[in-house]
């Protein structure tokens, strides 16, 4: 009988073993990589058998169990083969007992840690893995930041009839280093209707394999994530179910089966599912969904939707006025942009339909533009952060001292107050509504550090925002944050205090991961437009910056407001 090592010698080797697996893994990316490896984003992974897709550029093949292995080392193993999905994590399951190998389900959930473990073993036969976790995925693909929490998984062995040590008991999921989960897994969106049917909202998840089905799936049999909830709606009835469960891919189109009580449902109701899981798959880079029950094709055609992308010049402020900059010269926006001259605001957000703007004032107060009516003052409390417009005509406001004040204007200038409105945070330096107006991000201070939260805006039956879901934190940050902006429908932009003491912008996918990128130190602002690649940043001193590549690239100067974009006219 083997018996089992816990020492400190053998922790020690056993934690650079990690590392030096982890070291292992990048070099075998780096290698075998058809190119660069994008750590966000949408990527096509290996599809399942009768699929037919474009397969990853790699795939990594972990280490099986080595003969006279001891129990930690099992352990060690196990644990580092989470990063080889294929075959249903079949590299993993061979560290398993057989009673053990067919009960595992690696797709519970996904526990995101810093890349060192420590193992012990405090009896022949258990060993306990300890580790730091800051994010976990759960069984439904959603991600939820855990940064600092210490977490224990238990693990029994015993000798099999070979005289090695297999598991015969494991929590559920998988373990992966952060640096490596972005390989594994890649990011999606299951699309949901805001309650006015008009726009799409994406709600991200992360899948390792077969997306097609886990899309699916997901629409069609799962729910919102707990915090978006209240703030969309599904065209897909309780009663109607994927079926069969495997959604095969042929010619870029998935083939989904739906239950009978499909065919009871309305073309309306048909031709929004259509929409939400064309929209869905298509962030899997599949074409669209083909819908059928047993063998009868449905051939809804989808719902239109209304866009939420922005033109890509930039809006801006000059002396020279107010409006889009093309060449050198201004185009200004029809009845807004002489308002916008005559009140030289500190800040501009321009509404979808450009009907008006949500502006901050240079006394600090916020206004309504308003192409027909003029200037209409909303908000005169003091610390007032810049304003929010939404699709529904509302001017969002909110003092930085006082995070939970958040009220909303109408056209008509009736302020009402957002109940429920960023519980717990107790300074709020930046916030803005998504250009499909379900969701609200900010940046808070809260407990003592620099957050981004995210949270569904609940409005009433004739669409007056009234309250906030309960908030999701998304990232936490170094240092206070200065600017906020939507980059595109699933990606929040912030502008802070960096980790050495400069200027960082922070790309936080808002259900998902978060990249740091040095900004030009002088960076006041940051604004979006239909991708994080096109995000722009506005200095004090006027110049505007682009991004080229990975660094910034000044591409104007003399602005006196970078302003931003909810949408355009339909």
């Amino acid at each position: 009988m083997m018996p089992a090592t816990g020492t400190p010698s053998t922790r020690r080797a056993i934690r650079r073993g990690i590392r030096s697996a982890v070291a292992a893994l990048a070099a075998a990316l780096a290698l075998t990589a058809c190119g660069s490896l994008p750590t966000t984003g949408q990527v096509q992974p290996g599809l399942p058998a009768g699929d037919v897709g474009t397969a990853p550029d790699f795939t990594f093949i972990p280490a099986g169990p080595q003969p006279g292995a001891t129990p930690e080392e099992i352990v060690d193993g196990f644990i580092r083969a989470g990063t080889g999905a294929a075959g249903g994590w079949e590299r993993a399951r061979e560290f398993l007992s057989p009673s053990l190998r067919d009960e595992w389900d690696p797709t519970a959930s996904v526990t995101i840690d810093i890349g060192e473990r420590e193992l012990t073993s405090a009896t022949e036969g258990d060993v306990t893995a300890a580790l730091v976790r800051v994010a976990t995925v759960d069984e439904n693909g959603a991600y939820s930041l855990d940064e600092g929490t210490t977490t224990e998984l238990p693990f029994r062995l015993a000798q099999q009839d070979d005289g090695e040590w297999r598991i015969t008991e494991a929590p559920d999921g998988i373990v992966l280093a952060r640096n490596v989960f972005p390989s594994i897994f890649h990011e999606y969106a299951v699309m949901y209707f805001d309650p006015t049917w008009t726009f799409l909202v994406p709600d991200v998840r992360w899948f390792a394999t077969n997306p097609a089905t886990r899309i699916s799936r997901a629409l069609m049999d799962g729910t919102p994530s707990p915090w978006l909830a209240e703030s969309v709606v599904t065209a897909v009835p309780d009663s109607v179910h994927l079926e069969p469960a495997a959604v095969p891919v042929s010619s870029g189109a998935a083939n989904v089966g739906l239950s009978a009580e499909a065919l009871d449902l309305d073309a309306e109701t048909l031709s929004r599912i259509q929409a939400q899981l064309d929209a869905s798959l298509q962030t899997a880079n599949i074409s669209q969904a083909d819908l059928f029950v047993e063998t009868t094709p449905l051939e809804p055609e989808p719902a239109a939707t209304r866009s939420t992308s922005v033109v890509a010049q930039p809006l801006v402020l000059t002396e020279d006025g107010f409006g889009f900059l093309t060449g050198g010269e201004i185009a200004p926006i029809p009845g807004l942009s002489q308002l916008v001259v005559e009140t030289q605001p500190a800040s501009v957000q321009v509404a979808p339909d450009r009907d008006f703007a949500a502006a901050r004032l240079a006394n600090g107060a916020v206004a309504r533009l308003d192409a027909e009516q003029g200037v209409l003052v909303t908000d005169t409390r003091p610390g007032l952060v810049d304003p929010s417009a939404d699709p529904l005509g509302y001017v969002w406001s909110v003092p930085t001292g006082a995070p939970d004040a958040v009220q909303v204007a109408a056209v008509d200038g009736a302020v009402r107050p957002v109940a429920d409105a960023w519980t717990g945070a107790t300074q709020l330096h930046a916030m803005a509504v998504s250009r499909d107006g379900a969701r609200v991000a900010a940046a808070v201070s809260a407990g003592g550090s620099s957050e981004v939260w995210v949270a569904g805006v609940v409005r009433d039956a004739e669409g007056v925002p009234v309250r906030l879901g309960e908030h999701e934190r998304i990232a936490r940050l170094p240092g206070p944050a200065v600017s906020l902006s939507w980059l595109d429908d699933s990606t929040v932009g912030v502008l802070g205090s960096g980790t050495g003491g400069g200027v960082s912008l922070f790309e936080v996918v808002v259900g998902g991961t978060m990249t740091t990128t040095d900004a030009p130190t002088a960076a006041t602002s940051v604004a979006g437009v239909n991708s994080p690649a096109a995000v722009r940043l506005h200095t004090d001193d006027g110049l505007v910056y682009v991004r080229r590549g990975s660094s910034w690239a000044q591409t104007t100067q003399g602005v006196l407001v970078l302003a931003t974009q909810q949408g355009r006219p339909r």
